[in-house]
């Protein structure tokens, strides 16, 4: 039987369900590294360049830890999501990243993805689905499967029984990696705080917020952030901000001082990510900045008069 290898890392956290489904239905046998630790941001700071992101990193340690262990690795080379919109260039030439800086990597499925519309996400998976089986019925199976169990997860997290809720904004691949984040979201559920995220934001109140720029930003994740936070704050959904960031990503550089130049004093704490990071520091910086929510009232915000905005209980005329 035919093992592919998942790296978990990058956008693991988000299409998991449909990748196991996918390679499942095929027939192949599916191994995953383990959850972030020690061992494999080792591993990736040694085979990684250093001015790459720490996301990048992490990812090189997973498939490090992951190449003696199955035939395949599957490392997809993400172009994009929607029509006229890109990702981050480094998950665009990832294959070549790894198979530059990492010796001995079995064959990669690398099969290039630029769309996630049916039809286009469907050609992809026939091409990826052929280094596995020839069957074009079995193919079309496991996509049907995949695109189903997809369908019917969410990996966001809408916390509904805290009194003060937080978005949490940032990549994916920082919000669910409890090793990277240092366990922030156990850290705020035990203070008393709910988080929401980007995911549980309808993507037409997205696009609406997102109108509100000068020009369409072609970057899907600025897209997806930006108006995820805005949409929460123009509602009053939120008592605040927290933004993951990874140390060097240009995307985030840009996307967090827009968002903040809409919401003026919100409350809104950036925490960098880097693999030199030191829990003791962010916690201290956490605590602060969940001490500051706690004094704060919910109405403060929003008691405003007609040609003033209301930040943090004063008056900006």
């Amino acid at each position: 039987m035919v093992t592919v290898g998942i790296p978990k890392g990058l956008l693991f956290p988000k299409y998991h369900v449909f990748t196991s489904a996918f390679f499942d239905e095929l027939g192949a046998q599916t191994v995953s590294s383990p959850d972030t630790n020690k061992t494999i941001l080792d591993l990736g700071t040694k085979y990684c360049v250093d001015d790459a992101c720490l996301s990048i990193k992490v990812f090189h340690g997973h498939v490090a830890w992951l190449k003696d262990c199955c035939d395949f690795l599957f490392v997809p080379r993400i172009m994009g999501f929607k029509e006229r919109e890109f990702i981050c260039p480094m998950f665009c030439g990832l294959p070549e990243m790894l198979r530059h800086n990492i010796t001995g990597l079995p064959h990669l499925i690398d099969t290039p993805l630029a769309s996630l519309q049916n039809d286009k996400l469907y050609t992809w998976a026939k091409n990826v689905g052929y280094r596995i089986t020839h069957d074009k019925t079995v193919i079309k199976r496991a996509f049907n499967r995949a695109m189903q169990e997809q369908s019917q997860f969410c990996p966001g997290i809408n916390d509904t029984n805290y009194g003060q809720k937080i978005a949490l904004l940032g990549h994916t691949y920082h919000i669910h990696d409890a090793f990277i984040n240092m366990d922030l979201i156990q850290k705020m559920n035990d203070a008393g705080f709910g988080i929401i995220t980007e995911e549980h934001v309808p993507a037409s109140d997205k696009e609406a917020a997102v109108k509100r720029l000068f020009k369409k930003p072609f970057w899907s994740f600025f897209a997806d952030y930006y108006g995820a936070a805005i949409h929460l704050y123009q509602t009053s959904a939120v008592d605040g901000f927290i933004y993951l960031s990874s140390f060097a990503c240009g995307i985030d550089s840009i996307l967090i001082e827009l968002i903040k130049s809409e919401t003026g004093e919100f409350p809104f704490l950036i925490i960098k990510l880097d693999e030199h990071t030191g829990e003791a520091g962010i916690n201290t910086r956490l605590e602060a900045f969940l001490d500051l929510m706690k004094r704060r009232t919910h109405d403060d915000r929003y008691d405003s008069q007609p040609g003033e905005h209301q930040y943090c209980g004063k008056s900006v005329v």
